[in-house]
C-alpha cells in the first residue's frame, strides 16, 4: 500500500536540513514512483551541501536505487519493467530527442544541464519548489517522469552494493571509454575515494599493468582498500615526494594515464598528473573545475603531446557494465560500502563523507 504522504530531507541552506512531508504525486500513464532503498552520497553532495549552487530548497540525492512502487502502463512497457522491480535511476533527465540522448549520452543534454538551463531537471539538483517536488533520493519516494533513465538491477545484487553503480559507471566511463585504459596500461589515480577506487577496479579488470594510487594522511585506510582492490603501489603525498616516488616506480618512464579524482584539491593534482605522464603521448583526465590557472605549463603539455579529457559523468553503456561488474564475485567490492545512515541522519551522513578517512561510499537508507 502506497501512503498518502512522503517524508523528505530538504536542503534549505548551507549545511541545513529540514524534514518536510509532501503529498504523494499522481502517477500518469507514462510516469512512475520509486520507493527509495539507497541514496548514495558523494563528494559533490558534500560540496553543494556546504555551498549550495542555488538558493532554492532542494531534495538532494542523485545515486538512487529503489523499487518501482507504482507505474503507468506506458512507463513499464517502454522499459520492460513491472511494479516491484529493483532499479537504478540515473540522475540525468534528458530530452530524449537530441543527438546526445539518442546515443545514450544524456549527461551532455541541455535539458538536464541545471547549470546553464534554468528549466533543466536532474535528480538531486532540481528545486523542491518545482512540482511534483520529489526530485531527489533523500526521501522515502521519488517521482520518475516519462524521460527518466532506469536500469534493472541484476537479481541477487543487494541494494547497498548496487548503490555503488554511479561511481563504478564513472570509473568505466573515464578510464575505459574516455582514456582507453586497457591491457598493459600504466596509470596514476589521484584520490582513493569512491571515484578513485572505481577507476582502480575498472583498470584492474581491463588488464592494466601498473596502477598507482595517491592519497594523504587521512586516506590511510582508503589506500589499504586500494591495494586490496588491485592497486600495485600507493603513495602518501604528505609523507613522500610523489614525483620522485613515481619516477622510482616507473623507472623514469612515467604512466600512460593520470586520473584526477581528488574532488577539488586545487591545481596540485593537475601538475602532478602532468609530471607523472610518460615523456610523450599520455592522457590527463581532469575532474574538478579550477576557476583560474594563470601559470598552467602549456609548453610542457604540448611538448609531451598530452591529451586532456574532462570527466563528465557516465553514459548508458557504462551504467549497464557497472551493474554487471558489481554483480560479479571477482573483487571484494563490499570493502567500499562502509557507512549507512537513516533519513533522519541526513546531515551526519553528508558530513561523514567529507570528514572521515574511513568513509568511502556512504548509503542513506530512508527506511532504515
Amino acid at each position: 500500500m502506497v501512503p498518502e504522504k512522503v517524508l523528505a530531507a530538504v536542503r534549505t541552506g548551507p549545511e541545513r536540513t529540514e524534514f518536510r512531508e509532501f503529498d504523494m504525486p499522481k502517477i500518469a500513464d507514462d510516469s512512475a514512483l520509486l520507493k527509495v532503498e539507497v541514496a548514495g552520497i558523494c563528494g559533490t553532495d558534500v560540496k553543494f551541501y556546504s555551498k549550495p549552487p542555488i538558493n532554492d530548497p532542494v531534495i538532494m540525492g542523485h545515486e538512487n536505487i529503489g523499487i518501482i512502487a507504482k507505474a503507468g502502463k506506458t512507463f513499464t512497457q517502454r522499459r520492460g519493467l513491472k511494479e516491484g522491480d529493483r532499479v537504478f535511476v540515473e540522475h540525468y533527465v534528458g530530452c530524449m530527442t537530441c543527438e546526445h540522448c539518442h546515443r545514450g549520452d544524456y549527461r551532455l543534454c541541455m535539458a538536464t544541464d541545471w547549470r546553464k538551463n534554468p528549466d533543466g531537471i536532474r535528480f538531486g539538483y532540481t528545486p523542491m519548489t518545482r512540482a511534483p517536488h520529489l526530485w531527489g533520493g533523500f526521501a522515502q519516494y521519488m517521482y520518475l517522469p516519462w524521460n527518466s533513465v532506469v536500469h534493472k538491477v541484476p537479481d541477487g545484487l543487494s541494494p547497498e552494493l548496487a548503490g555503488l553503480v554511479t561511481p563504478m559507471a564513472n570509473g568505466i566511463q573515464w578510464a575505459l571509454f574516455d582514456c582507453n585504459v586497457g591491457y598493459q596500461s600504466k596509470l596514476l589515480v589521484q584520490g582513493p575515494g569512491q571515484q578513485g577506487l572505481s577507476q582502480v577496479v575498472t583498470a584492474k579488470q581491463a588488464g592494466a599493468e601498473l596502477i598507482i594510487v595517491t592519497g594523504t594522511n587521512k586516506d590511510a585506510k582508503r589506500l589499504e582498500v586500494a591495494k586490496a582492490l588491485g592497486a600495485d603501489f600507493t603513495i602518501n603525498v604528505e609523507e613522500e615526494d610523489p614525483v620522485e616516488r613515481l619516477r622510482e616506480i616507473t623507472g623514469g618512464e612515467g604512466v600512460d594515464v593520470a586520473l584526477d579524482c581528488t574532488a577539488g584539491a586545487g591545481v596540485a593534482p593537475l601538475l602532478l598528473g602532468l609530471e607523472a605522464l610518460k615523456r610523450k603521448g599520455g592522457t590527463l583526465l581532469v575532474q574538478q573545475e579550477t576557476a583560474e590557472f594563470p601559470n598552467f605549463p602549456l609548453g610542457k603539455l604540448c611538448n609531451k603531446y598530452v591529451t586532456i579529457k574532462c570527466a563528465r559523468g557516465h553514459n548508458y553503456q557504462s551504467c549497464e557494465q557497472a551493474l554487471q561488474q558489481l554483480n560479479s564475485d571477482r573483487l571484494s567490492l563490499d570493502l567500499m560500502t562502509t557507512h549507512r545512515f537513516g533519513l533522519e541522519q541526513t546531515h551526519e551522513a553528508i558530513k561523514a563523507v567529507g570528514a572521515s578517512g574511513d568513509a568511502i561510499h556512504v548509503s542513506l537508507m530512508p527506511w532504515m
